[in-house]
């Protein structure tokens, strides 16, 4: 069995959803549970972690509405504005549903390179500790200096880098500073590295699963299996490939990795990272 650490639901809207731009309008329409059960089931995923898509609380209202409903969605990853003056009594809210178990920010889309530095929002990571809720840090290769400052500054928080952090896999560019900044980040226990959005940082039309070896070389060797997560990034990942494919490239990849490796990268990592209570049947959608 797998747990899918990354993945998304929306009802399209091309306000909501600006960033799907011309060239990836296959994923240019509502992405829901029914739509994924099947990749689930035919993969043998037990269940996934659904997060934001939009930086909204009414973007983790829907995610937590759908998490009451879906038993596949084993947690929920949602935005809460992290420099709000009432950001005390928000999670305070947030801690009832056992569903949510952490926060993303869309840092990767903030013009200041540092803002993981920033005072308000450095004030509002302090906080989620108390609640127990992790943070996933969503960022371009560009911003790793300042999330290794910032992951240094609170060594109880656990945090998880989504995507590798989007190195470019299609040109190989900056390899040496990616990875640089990658293995700063491995030494801190308390961070965690999806392997996830892989095929959409390489060429879309002409990938294969080889083109991922020498970052996941660099990953493991950072984080070592015990930190290293299997996430699909799915809708997304379907500009570029189909879920078995994003299954099957990690596969590939892990067939050097002990099957107790290979256990802990896809399934009990994720379980641990977010508190993950597993269900107990089925894979199709209540409700």
């Amino acid at each position: 069995m797998l747990i899918d650490a990354h993945q998304h639901f929306w009802r399209y809207s091309p306000k909501t959803h600006g960033w799907i731009t011309d060239d990836m309008a296959k994923i240019r329409r509502d992405f829901l549970p029914a739509d994924l059960d099947p990749e689930l089931a035919a993969n043998e995923v037990c269940g996934t972690v659904a997060v934001q898509a939009d930086q909204s609380e009414h973007e983790t209202r829907f995610l937590l509405d759908l998490a009451e409903c879906t038993n596949t969605i084993l947690g929920v990853v949602g935005w809460v504005d992290l420099r709000a003056h009432d950001l005390c009594q928000r999670l305070e809210h947030y801690s009832q549903f056992e569903s949510l178990v952490g926060f993303r920010h869309f840092v990767q889309a903030e013009a200041d390179d540092r803002f993981l530095l920033r005072e308000d929002f450095l004030r509002g990571i302090a906080h989620l500790g108390r609640h127990g809720f992790t943070y996933d840090i969503l960022i371009y290769p560009r911003q790793l200096a300042a999330a290794v400052a910032f992951v240094e500054k609170f060594p109880a928080q656990r945090f998880v880098i989504d995507h590798l952090a989007k190195p470019d896999i299609r040109g190989g560019s900056e390899f040496d500073a990616w990875r640089d900044g990658m293995r700063a980040l491995g030494l801190h226990p308390n961070v965690y590295c999806k392997a996830s959005g892989m095929v959409t940082e390489a060429d879309w039309e002409h990938w294969k699963p080889t083109d991922f070896a020498r970052y996941l070389d660099v990953v493991f060797d950072a984080f070592g299996a015990n930190r290293v997560m299997f996430g699909s990034d799915w809708p997304v990942c379907l500009v570029a490939a189909s879920y078995a494919q994003v299954v099957g490239a990690l596969e590939e990849y892990a067939r050097k990795l002990s099957p107790a490796d290979r256990g802990k990268v896809f399934f009990a990592n994720a379980a641990r990272f977010y508190g993950l209570e597993m269900p107990t049947h089925g894979f199709a959608a209540q409700g």
